[in-house]
């Protein structure tokens, strides 16, 4: 028996997916029930909601452990007392890395859409692979795709927070991005810039590491950059149209990429005029790192254009809910400064002339306060924004960090704070051109009301 103690997070619901498939014994417990719980029981698995050490079976060989249990769970301190194996979600990982080529996408921000398009153009191509996605993918409708014993690849989301990342062997990795973020396990940036550049280092000698050009890495790794301007490989031409975005690929380092493999650049050559339903120029950048990774991989030209064109997102990633006469609703997992300024872009870009409304939930007291500034001006760019209280999560109040002093911050031309209770009424009341719900809270418990109420209006 394998007992997951969080089963209910992203990650640790894909690990208990995957170990159901290949004929575990699987059970969890979760502080919270969610859609995402509520489909693991529908699946075969067991789980409980209060931790109670009496409740964890009793055939239980080892237990999976995510960072979001804390150090005082009673369920923890029994499987320690029992002397039953307990390992982290991270070491799972790190184990099942090994076992065939491990393509790893990290980054403070665009490691999941750029995982999820990876794991769509290398399964187009007919490749044989599993992969573990830090959000459910449209195309598969789930956040793990299982394969057999003959998979050459896993394709791997790979998580900076406590450093998790650092448990991989990649044989091919991906940077997409290093924000300031998780502070609290780092902090300070150096130190955040000093564990991806270790996470780097760990890339097989014959594999390679892609990252975006204006990064502070440093390898001595084979390596190719990507980005919209200054690097081997960059995007041009790019445009919003007929509700998609186009973009066409140029080579800029041609002898450095046929040094590397001549298979790069024989699948990048011919990659224009390649369209796909994500927008913002944020997704572009995504999109040309999977790109490169899939061309490494011997991916030719004609599935890529494909992968890229049947693409159909990641849920809570600038994901569109609603799109009729009245209302566009889009809700996106954005939870940084960075993340919220691209999403709001994009909407911008993809929308024009829409008065823009923002319901945020602002994630953890810890980043409120770091990012205090950034959060400001970010949501700024909206025309109305529409303020929840600060969702906890693993941490305890911090004296003057409150939504109020967000909101006294931001300078939109509508603002207010809302509570959770009030939301959906608040909302029927702005009549919304366009609205998107942000953040990494519990605030998609809301999406499918709102989405309900929006598009039967």
């Amino acid at each position: 028996m394998l007992y997951f103690l969080g089963i209910g997070g992203i990650g640790m619901s894909a690990l208990a997916r995957y170990f159901k498939a290949k004929g575990y014994d699987v059970a969890g417990y979760d502080h919270t029930p969610s859609p995402l719980t509520h489909r693991l029981e529908n699946e075969g698995i067991s789980i409980h909601y209060v931790d109670d050490p009496s409740l964890i079976p009793e055939n239980t060989d080892m237990a999976v452990l995510t960072p979001a249990i804390p150090s005082d769970s009673l369920e923890l301190h029994y499987l320690h007392e029992k002397n039953i194996k307990v390992v982290k979600r991270a070491e799972v990982l790190g184990m099942l890395s090994r076992q065939h080529k491990a393509l790893a996408i990290a980054g403070t921000h665009g490691k999941t859409t750029t995982t999820a398009l990876v794991t769509h153009i290398l399964t187009t191509a007919g490749k044989r692979l599993s992969a573990f996605i830090g959000g459910i993918a449209r195309n598969i409708d789930s956040n793990v795709l299982i394969g057999n014993e003959n998979d050459e690849f896993v394709v791997m989301e790979a998580d900076e927070f406590d450093h998790s990342f650092l448990k991989l062997s990649p044989h091919i990795s991906i940077v997409t991005s290093i924000d300031a973020d998780h502070l609290d396990i780092y902090g300070d940036y150096q130190h955040l810039v000093e564990s991806f550049n270790e996470f780097v280092d760990k890339t097989s000698d014959d594999g390679i590491v892609i990252y975006h050009a204006n990064l502070p890495i440093k390898t001595s790794k084979r390596h190719i950059t990507y980005g919209l301007d200054n690097a081997d490989v960059t995007a041009e031409n790019i445009s919003v149209s007929d509700g998609e975005t186009c973009f066409s690929v140029k080579i800029n380092a041609e002898e450095k990429l046929v040094e590397s493999d001549e298979k790069i650049c024989g699948s990048l050559r011919n990659l224009h005029d390649l369209k796909m339903s994500l927008f913002g120029k944020h997704n572009v950048r995504n999109a040309l790192a999977a790109i490169i990774m899939c061309s490494y991989l011997g991916v030719n030209e004609q599935d890529i254009r494909k992968g890229i064109a049947t693409f159909r997102g990641v849920q809570r990633r600038f994901d569109i809910r609603v799109n009729n006469d009245r209302h566009i609703y889009i809700d996106d997992y954005a939870h940084h400064p960075e993340e919220i300024t691209a999403a709001l872009t994009a909407a911008r870009e993809a929308f024009a002339n829409k008065e823009l409304t923002v319901v945020f939930q602002p994630h953890l007291f810890t980043r409120t306060r770091d990012f205090m500034d950034g959060f400001a001006q970010s949501l700024s760019l909206a025309d109305r924004v529409i303020l929840l209280d600060i969702y906890p999560a693993r941490e305890l109040p911090i004296d003057g960090v409150t939504s109020t002093a967000l909101l006294n911050k931001i300078t939109a031309k509508h603002k207010m704070l809302c509570s959770k209770e009030e939301l959906l009424n608040t909302i029927k009341d702005v009549e919304p051109e366009l609205i998107m719900t942000v953040g990494a809270g519990d605030i998609d418990r809301f999406v499918p009301q709102i989405e309900n109420m929006l598009d039967n209006e």
